[in-house]
């Protein structure tokens, strides 16, 4: 976290939500939800290419960073934490963004709360169909975080920056300490098998849906693009190439063209 930034948790549904902030109440709010097992400094070379224009706060999901911890068995709503976030902080209709897990997030919160939000950012979301055939079989990432408990910060850093060599040195601090910080009891209540279909159905505020290439790991097809499209006329698609599903950090310029892009177009109609 950068001097002038600061931190702080706010009480929302009854649990502490951590959150980063860079300003003070006196610009555009923009509020970044971050992926599964991230937290939300992981927007960092995000937030500060933008924090001069925009009050940018970077929650932690629960369960995530230093937000509350997840009982099990606990029926986990990151949709309605993030609507009670933003009116306990007292926002005037932020733009919202998320990543992954993030992204269906701002999915549902776009469908649900859409009186809180003025426009909706995607980058990549976790709209994820059940499989016909799909087991219990643990995904191979998920196994290297659950182990993590004694690694050194040194040696997650160093993990990184092997299997993602795409990525700014930048990224790499607060996505080690993400990883440190998640509570595993996540692993046992999160789903992220939702109706993303009828969250996009429901948008009623402009929303940019940025894609890249499902050959590089990216989840939203091509195809999956234009179904959205179809669903719905308040969608555009930024489709980013050279990059699979950490778009930003694969891509930070084309990602970023297309982020203020968007952000200029929503602001601006509403400065009036």
């Amino acid at each position: 976290m950068l001097p002038h930034w600061r931190d702080a948790f706010v009480t929302v549904n009854n649990l502490e939500l951590h959150y980063t902030r860079t300003g003070d109440g006196n610009k555009p709010p923009l509020v970044l939800l971050h992926g599964f097992s991230d937290n939300g400094l992981c927007w960092l070379p995000i937030a500060q290419a933008l924090e001069e224009q925009y009050d940018v706060i970077l929650p932690d999901a629960r369960g995530h960073g230093l937000s509350a911890r997840v009982q099990p068995n606990e029926s986990v709503d990151n949709a309605a934490d993030v609507a009670g976030l933003i009116m306990a902080l007292e926002l005037d209709k932020p733009i919202v963004g998320g990543h992954s897990m993030g992204g269906l997030t701002t999915s549902e919160l776009g469908a649900r709360y859409p009186h809180l939000v003025r426009g909706l950012i995607l980058e990549d979301p976790a709209w994820i169909d059940p499989l016909p055939d799909e087991g219990s079989h643990m995904n191979p990432f998920f196994e290297w975080l659950l182990g993590l408990d004694r690694v050194p910060l040194d040696d997650i850093i160093a993990r990184g920056r092997v299997d993602n060599p795409a990525w700014s040195e930048a990224e790499l601090p607060a996505w080690a300490e993400s990883k440190r910080q998640l509570d595993k009891n996540v692993f046992s209540v999160l789903d992220v098998r939702k109706p993303w279909r009828q969250f996009v159905a429901a948008f009623t505020v402009p929303t940019l849906l940025i894609t890249a290439e499902t050959a590089k790991g990216a989840i939203v097809s091509p195809k999956v693009a234009r179904e959205v499209v179809s669903l719905s006329p308040f969608v555009q698609v930024a489709a980013v190439a050279n990059a699979g599903h950490n778009i930003r950090r694969e891509n930070y310029p084309a990602f970023m063209q297309a982020m203020q892009a968007f952000l200029s177009q929503v602001v601006g109609s509403n400065t009036n």
